[in-house]
């Protein structure tokens, strides 16, 4: 069996960041799992505005720093602000430490690996052929710039009855040059004949190191 590393991972303090820029030895445990519940109730609120990474920060132990990417911040911030102070508001209740929630926007959403990925999980729910939206998001993606894409789905395919892997790839994919900016993300949908899986990976060009 082949073993794959995460491309992220592979990168990182080199041409990638961490999502979350803290460490504390004594509470690391009980601070992983509260970042994975703040992002999983930000992505389920705001699951239309097109999220694709939730950076945490932790200043101190009461503190803690939300940078959201999203390609419709608008969706986030809400009329005059409303929507960013319930939320705000919303994780200070649940979570009992003080939040601040900062919205950045993705300016190319085209080629933002996670958009993409979720894009095409929400295109296959509605019965959209796989084939088509695949094929779609690589020629978008080389259109914003991309210098090369792949796009790997797996499982019941257009409902057939045994799974299978189905891959197209455009352009080049470096993936053990670690210079090289890869961006990867990954999606499920749920459709009436099982879990479809979504991998992307999308090289942005070379880093100068």
């Amino acid at each position: 069996m082949g073993q794959k590393v995460h491309p992220r991972g592979f990168r990182l303090g080199i041409t990638a960041d961490w999502q979350a820029t803290w460490f504390n030895e004594k509470n690391y445990k009980e601070y992983l799992l509260e970042d994975e519940e703040i992002r999983k109730v930000i992505k389920n609120k705001y699951a239309q505005a097109g999220i694709g990474e939730i950076v945490i920060e932790r200043p101190d132990s009461e503190r803690v720093i939300a940078i959201i990417k999203s390609a419709r911040p608008g969706i986030i911030i809400g009329k005059k602000g409303a929507e960013i102070t319930e939320l705000r508001q919303n994780l200070e209740k649940r979570f009992n430490r003080r939040f601040i929630v900062n919205v950045e926007e993705i300016k190319n959403p085209e080629v933002d690996a996670q958009l993409v990925a979720e894009n095409i999980a929400s295109r296959i729910e509605k019965r959209a052929s796989y084939k088509v939206v695949m094929k779609k998001a690589i020629f978008n993606a080389m259109k914003k710039g991309a210098k090369g894409i792949k796009i790997m789905v797996s499982g019941r395919l257009a409902g057939a009855e045994i799974a299978r892997t189905e891959w197209y790839l455009k352009g080049r994919l470096p993936l053990q040059t670690i210079k090289s900016i890869i961006d990867y993300g990954t999606a499920r949908a749920e459709t009436k004949y099982g879990t479809i899986g979504i991998k992307v990976w999308i090289y942005k060009g070379d880093a100068d190191i």
